[in-house]
C-alpha cells in the first residue's frame, strides 16, 4: 500500500506543483482510505507551503517516512522524519497538519526544514535525483 501511496504522492505532486488544490486533485484524495488520504494531503500541503515561502526551495517531491513513520491520530499528522526534494538535492523536513474529518482541507500546518540529505546516504533511504 505504501509503494501505491508513493507513486500517487509523485505522480500528483509532480503535476500540481505549489498550487491550490483543483477540483482533479480533490477526486484524486477521495478515491483513497481516510488514512492514505490524510498522508498525502498534508504531503502536498508541505510542498505547497515551501513552495509559497520566500525561501531558496523549489519543491517537487515530499515523503514523509523516509527516517521515521509519521503518525496519524483522527484528523492529525505528525512527521518528524520526512523528506523533499528541491532543486535536485533532498532535504529533511518535520511537519505537523491538521485537516478536516474528510481530509481534504488543511485546518493548520506548520513545518521545519531540516539539514541537506548527502548524496551518499540516498540509496540507503530509497531517495533518487
Amino acid at each position: 500500500m505504501k509503494a501505491l501511496a508513493c507513486a500517487f504522492t509523485l505522480a500528483t505532486l509532480a503535476a500540481y506543483p505549489t498550487q491550490a488544490m483543483d477540483r482533479s486533485l480533490v477526486r484524486q484524495f477521495e478515491k483513497l482510505d481516510p488514512q492514505t488520504r490524510l498522508e498525502q494531503r498534508c504531503d502536498t500541503e508541505a510542498m505547497e507551503r515551501i513552495g509559497a515561502d520566500k525561501n531558496r526551495f523549489e519543491p517537487d517531491k515530499v515523503i514523509a517516512y523516509t527516517f521515521a513513520d509519521p503518525v496519524m491520530k483522527g484528523d492529525k499528522m505528525k512527521a518528524t522524519g520526512a523528506v523533499f526534494r528541491s532543486k535536485g538535492d533532498w532535504y529533511k523536513l518535520a511537519f505537523r497538519c491538521k485537516t478536516d474529518s474528510e481530509h481534504l482541507e488543511v485546518l493548520s500546518f506548520e513545518y521545519k526544514i531540516g539539514e541537506r540529505v548527502p548524496r551518499e546516504k540516498w540509496d540507503q533511504f530509497y531517495l533518487y535525483p
